[in-house]
């Protein structure tokens, strides 16, 4: 049975990863991707554009299924990085606010923000499917 999971990075670094066909979380470590598996879906969150700016982009920004095959590892300029390849889906950024009280994992709560910081966690079907559609992604 499919899991759905929230990975949580920079905007820049989910394009990158959208452009490379590949996820990788909490900067590259292999522990968090081990819980993830072939068929799971996952949206990315990134709460800025680029890591450590300012701006509050706060949008879901990158989202798809995880393809077949093992965790490897890649050159990120002077450091490796362990991945998993996805199939990511054509869609558009979807801000979150609208969604905070629609949102299993977010409704209700004051400070929604604060599972972001482990940089990965598991989502509801219902709450994977709600920013799909936020997306306009088919999956």
């Amino acid at each position: 049975m499919s899991k759905y999971w929230i990975a949580v990075a920079s905007a820049e670094h989910t394009r990158r990863g959208g452009t490379g066909g590949f996820m990788q979380v909490n900067h590259g470590k292999a522990a968090p991707l081990r819980r993830i598996h072939p068929g799971d879906g996952v949206a990315y969150y990134s709460p800025t554009t680029i890591l450590g700016g300012k701006d509050r982009l706060q949008a879901f920004t990158l989202i798809g299924r995880v393809r077949p095959g093992d965790i490897y590892t890649g050159e990120m300029g002077d450091w490796i990085a362990h991945r998993r390849d996805v199939d990511w889906a054509p869609s558009t950024d979807a801000p979150i606010v609208p969604l905070l009280e629609q949102l299993e994992f977010t409704a209700g709560k004051a400070n929604w923000g604060y599972q972001m910081r482990f940089g990965l966690f598991e989502i509801s079907a219902h709450d994977f499917q709600l920013v799909a559609e936020a997306m306009g992604a088919v999956l």
